[in-house]
């Protein structure tokens, strides 16, 4: 299915303000405050953050734009686990804020934090990792728990390189794409993620709130569709074995204002546990029986006997 870009390089496509359009020239990532790190498959900076679809709104491609307002997911997130008002520090120096301030705080541990924490997986072989690590550690900078995060978006599939060099001319054109999302990785890659790392960690002494998952609403969207609904998932209090989705999406009647970005919203979280997703994982609705010998019988031409 075609669609357009719809945010470049943190603006929307369709802002050419004078910083949407510096932001372009100069490759920059307005949430990280430096070059954009999303690549094409020639090395070229791709500056895509959101596609728009031909019959539905925008939905955000790239993770980095989920961490806009000073990565607020993972202060959500820190919120939830731990109470609010604690400070966010990364890595290794929570411990010595926590010290010296004499009151608890949660060091991260995540790409340009503190680093990703990789872990062996059994038998030695490979390793996996979580996104992010946010633990918690009381005023005398000792661990007290911790909780895992994964941040999702969606991949994309054909090509939306058209659309993004009408927006790095002088005219910042939209134009149509063959670009579309690939949401069958949400049954082939996601689920199947969200399913074992939640088991490895139920098993986690100091993992007493589970896994959060942070993605795109159309991405939660699809998800509860593959498992059956929302309202069939069972809501389930904080705990070893969690999973809590959450959800943010383009906060589109708030205002968008050219030279500014565009805010996002949160939506509730929803917590269930691993095993209530893995069930609905498993409970595949299957279609109607001889729907092989149909296809082949039609295109044989010909009718069943």
């Amino acid at each position: 299915m075609a669609g357009t870009v719809w945010e470049f390089f943190g603006y929307r496509a369709e802002d050419s303000s004078a910083a949407a359009v510096a932001a372009a020239r100069d490759r920059q990532c307005p949430y990280l405050g430096e070059t954009c790190e999303k690549r094409l498959s020639d090395g070229e900076i791709s500056g895509v953050c959101a596609i728009k679809p031909a019959t539905s709104p925008p939905v955000i491609c790239c993770p980095i734009r989920l961490y806009a307002d000073g990565y607020r997911v993972l202060h959500d997130v820190a919120r939830i686990a731990f109470g609010a008002g604690l400070p966010l520090i990364a890595g290794g120096g929570a411990a010595a804020t926590a010290r010296e301030t004499g009151q608890p705080a949660v060091a991260v541990f995540g790409k340009r934090w503190g680093g990703e924490l990789r872990l062996p997986q059994k038998d030695g072989a490979g390793s996996y990792f979580v996104d992010w690590v946010l633990a918690l550690l009381d005023a005398d900078g000792q661990l007290q728990e911790f909780v895992a995060v994964e941040v999702q978006t969606i991949d994309t599939t054909g090509n939306y390189r058209n659309g993004r060099e009408a927006l790095l001319d002088g005219a910042r054109r939209v134009q149509k794409t063959t670009a579309g999302l690939n949401w069958e990785n949400v049954n082939k890659r996601i689920l199947p993620q969200l399913i074992y790392k939640g088991q490895v960690l139920q098993r986690e002494a100091l993992c007493r709130k589970g896994l959060f998952f942070v993605s795109p609403t159309p991405v939660y969207d699809r998800i509860m569709s593959r498992l059956g609904g929302a309202g069939g998932l069972i809501r389930y209090a904080l705990q070893p074995a969690s999973i809590t989705f959450l959800a943010y999406d383009h906060a589109l009647d708030a205002g968008m204002a050219s030279g500014s970005l565009v805010s996002l919203q949160a939506h509730p979280p929803h917590s269930t546990t691993v095993y209530k997703v893995q069930e609905a994982f498993n409970n595949v609705t299957l279609p109607d029986e001889n729907v092989y010998r149909d296809a082949i019988v039609a295109a044989l031409g010909a009718r069943v006997q």
